[in-house]
């Protein structure tokens, strides 16, 4: 089949690279607006989960991914003067221009043609394709020519936020909550290299207002969070998007749903097909994780004739597999807009409560109160497992010394 891929994220670099290798005679071009070298974005996220399916669908440009990952477990919160610290399953990051190049480099060696510089608007100027996927992103131009036949929705978060760089590295993963006099402000920070992080400042509409990022230009946004986040950031500047913007935009985020994936020969992928919020992580290995699906579906069909079926499977695959993640990411950007809520916890309890978020129960419990209903849940928990390893040995412990003492009473 001939398929031309639209955006050259990671989705699309993905697709190409396992429809290749499932089929070398698939003839596959990937389009990408941007010049090439361009890149924006800073570090990415993902888990142990996702590296062991990318060795188990392409060893080689997971070797190269891992080699140029960094590798964290824990997190600290600074709430004010306080710290407190957490533990967790261990993550990994990367850059994700870094990533993408090395897709890029990947999906080259194998045959894929790369074309930069060039944006598709309408998928009639890929006449001879028998499949165009749209990766174009959560603004996709392709899926919003055809909106009425994807069934898009799109719906707006109440909170802003501004993607960021640092020279500070992160060894953990940090969380920062700074109180203002006109409400509170706060920051993901993760390092990805050995010289970067990702830090992303998020704060309501009315904060936003309030210290005027409104009507700061970027250089002053930047030298205002600066001093915001003075501590955590130890002297070390932010910094500005990296590619053919100007600087980094203050945004709100779109959470975006597609009642069809695919319409015609036109096939939604990544962001451009859901987008989950930025908070859970999870947005680069949600799309990873669609390009496995659909190259794991358009190898099981023949030919063009049998797209459609194809499409569907992969729909009904990916859609599946969302279900809980789409509820995560609600109740995760539902917990940060309700963050004042949480607030006069002491740090180790709002800590605590902020890695409960997806629960669907939280937002109608008193926090208080859920903080400890969870830990007697957690005190119970350890009292089964230790019942359910120790119990058995335990018992068979005292019934042999039962009988060895039986034995000496009868001599």
């Amino acid at each position: 089949m001939k398929i031309d891929c639209v955006g050259g994220g990671p989705a699309s670099l993905y697709l190409a690279v396992l429809a290749k290798l499932r089929d070398p005679d698939h003839e596959i071009t990937v389009h990408e607006r941007h010049a090439a070298g361009d890149g924006h974005g800073w570090g990415v996220t993902y888990w142990p989960d996702l590296l062991a399916d990318l060795y188990a669908h392409d060893p080689e440009s997971a070797r190269l991914i891992e080699e140029h990952s960094v590798r964290w477990r824990g997190g600290f919160a600074h709430v004010g003067d306080r710290t407190t610290a957490h533990d967790s399953d261990p993550g990994h990051a990367v850059g994700r221009h870094r990533m993408r190049s090395i897709l890029a480099d990947r999906a080259r060696a194998l045959g894929v043609r790369l074309e930069f510089g060039r944006e598709i608007a309408d998928v009639g100027e890929l006449a001879g394709a028998d499949l165009v996927v749209a990766g174009d992103g959560a603004h996709s131009r392709l899926r919003t020519a055809h909106a009425d036949a994807f069934g898009t929705r799109v719906t707006r978060g109440a909170n802003r936020f501004i993607w960021l760089g640092t020279t500070r590295v992160f060894t953990e993963f940090t969380f920062a909550f700074v109180e203002t006099d006109e409400g509170w402000i706060w920051c993901y920070a993760y390092g990805y290299s050995d010289e970067h992080s990702t830090c992303v400042v998020e704060c309501s509409d009315t904060t936003w207002r309030a210290l005027g990022f409104d009507r700061l230009d970027h250089a002053e946004s930047l030298r205002l969070l600066e001093k915001l986040f003075a501590a955590p950031l130890d002297g070390h500047p932010l910094l500005g998007r990296r590619d053919g913007e100007s600087h980094a935009r203050w945004q709100i985020f779109p959470t975006v749903t597609n009642a069809a994936w695919s319409h015609g020969r036109l096939a939604l992928i990544g962001d451009a097909a859901h987008t989950t919020h930025y908070s859970i992580g999870a947005g680069t290995s949600l799309a990873l994780r669609d390009a496995m699906s659909l190259a794991g579906a358009l190898g099981r069909i023949a030919g063009p004739a049998e797209l459609p079926a194809a499409l569907a499977a992969y729909e009904r695959e990916r859609k599946q597999a969302l279900l809980s993640v789409q509820s995560a990411a609600r109740h995760s950007a539902q917990w940060y807009e309700n963050l004042p809520r949480y607030m006069g916890l002491e740090p180790h309890q709002m800590f605590a409560l902020l890695g409960q978020r997806h629960s669907p129960l939280l937002p109608y419990v008193p926090p208080q109160l859920y903080f400890h209903l969870d830990q007697a849940v957690g005190r119970l928990q350890a009292l089964r497992w230790l019942k359910q390893r120790l119990g058995p040995r335990l018992a068979r412990t005292l019934q042999s010394r039962r009988g060895a003492d039986g034995g000496r009473s009868g001599e």
